[in-house]
């Protein structure tokens, strides 16, 4: 009886060959730095201390336009504090939610439970027509409860409630048709 291909010598030794060579390519350097390497081993020693200055010249040149670039860029965002903002968006867009009730939506142990500051980065970066947001409410509370005016407008900035500012309550109640 033959043995299967997996378990002959030949197999094994090409998987070995494949994960060698899939490791080497894996690990191996910079190839521009080794170029650079090689074209340095043989030039003269002259052309070496030019490469040199060429190399210093350059990384000055990088580093004065770090220098310039916005503090944003330089500064890396907490993958939670973006994981944050994706929620709050989606709070917005989904849920018509106002600033202070995304924010404790975010913060609340019985909600996404993220950290204050997370939070805050949220709101904060949450480019957002927030009275649109009241609007959509007011309108939801008006056509499913059949409310009156007054009380959309408390529901809409009351603590216990949508937590919308009286700006953007007062935009959704003249707004109203």
């Amino acid at each position: 009886m033959k043995k299967p291909f997996y378990k002959r010598w030949w197999f094994i030794a090409l998987v070995i060959v494949f994960v060698i060579a899939l490791i080497g390519s894996l690990s191996g350097g910079d190839e521009k730095e080794v170029a650079d390497d090689a074209d340095n081993a043989s030039a003269p020693a002259e052309d070496k201390n030019a490469v040199e200055e060429e190399n210093k010249e350059t990384d000055v040149a990088d580093e004065e336009a770090a220098d310039t670039a916005p503090e944003t860029a330089k500064e890396e965002v907490p993958r939670e504090y973006k994981a944050a903002l994706k929620k709050a968006e989606t709070y917005a867009k989904t849920m018509h939610m106002s600033k202070a009730a995304i924010y404790d939506q975010l913060v609340s142990e019985y909600g996404e439970g993220f950290p204050a500051e997370a939070a805050q980065y949220a709101v904060d970066h949450l480019e957002w027509d927030w009275k649109e947001n009241a609007l959509k409410k007011a309108k939801s509370y008006a056509e499913s409860m059949n409310m009156s005016n007054s009380a959309i407008y408390d529901q809409l900035v009351s603590e216990y409630g949508e937590k919308f500012t009286p700006e953007e309550a007062q935009y959704a109640i003249d707004h109203l048709q």
